[in-house]
């Protein structure tokens, strides 16, 4: 499985706020977001890790380069107009690529559930793809996630359509026929992964929604706080 880090977003919060670094290199008590990730991938047996990083990156990119690892590390530069367009380049620079785990830089959750997420969607073989999600609801602009008694996914939307809603927390874990819907969205002008999760359920495909007791992005300075607290609490 290749594992993929969308890391080419220009973290504007972050720096209108007075951050001055990159922010896959944004510290969580005393590690880079990146490495952390990496670090997580490599624990879940990860056979190659793809990285797509701007092309204003430059001391990301010295630092990724400087990394010794087990397996083959892609690093990818190109500034995108989307996350999704990001996505679209990682795959188009692995074409043989037969399942992915994807993740954005600043997602943070807890990686004893993370390990059991990449299990259960190796152990389903037939599902198209996993999705990420949780009640843990701290996002400006948050993506419901509806599913049934199985926790396959009917309907991804703007608004909660159920009394315990789930929203996506930016994990996901993909089979070959969503992977082939993402350049289908690049067709039809998407650019946002909100539009591509909905594409793949308006094109029929298998969805499960694999809950995560918490995950959080890393927006705002006061992220970084809360994001270490975090980790101390279930580290603890």
């Amino acid at each position: 499985m290749l594992f993929a880090i969308i890391a080419a977003g220009e973290g504007s919060r972050l720096s209108n706020e007075g951050y001055m670094g990159l922010k896959p290199m944004v510290k969580i008590n005393g590690e880079m977001m990146i490495d952390r990730l990496i670090r997580i991938f490599l624990a879940n047996k990860a056979s190659s890790i793809a990285v797509i990083i701007n092309e204003s990156s430059l001391e990301l990119a010295a630092h990724l380069q400087q990394l010794s690892l087990p397996v083959p590390l892609q690093i990818i530069t190109k500034t995108t107009p989307s996350s999704l367009h990001s996505f679209h380049e990682l795959l188009q620079a692995s074409p043989e690529v037969k399942e992915v785990c994807l993740s954005t830089t600043d997602t943070i959750f807890d990686p004893e559930e993370f390990a059991g997420y990449i299990q259960d969607f190796r152990e389903n073989d037939q599902l198209d793809g996993s999705l990420a999600v949780t009640t843990f609801i701290d996002d400006e602009s948050p993506l419901y996630v509806d599913f049934d008694e199985k926790s396959l996914i009917s309907q991804i939307t703007d608004a909660p359509v159920s009394f315990s809603p789930s929203v996506s927390g930016g994990i996901y874990c993909l089979r070959q026929s969503a992977i082939g819907t993402v350049a289908t969205a690049i067709d039809k002008n998407l650019n946002r992964m909100r539009n591509f999760q909905r594409l793949m359920i308006e094109s029929g495909l298998q969805l499960k929604a694999y809950n995560f007791s918490k995950i959080m992005d890393v927006d705002h300075l006061s992220d970084i706080t809360k994001a270490e607290q975090f980790l101390t609490e279930i580290e603890s």
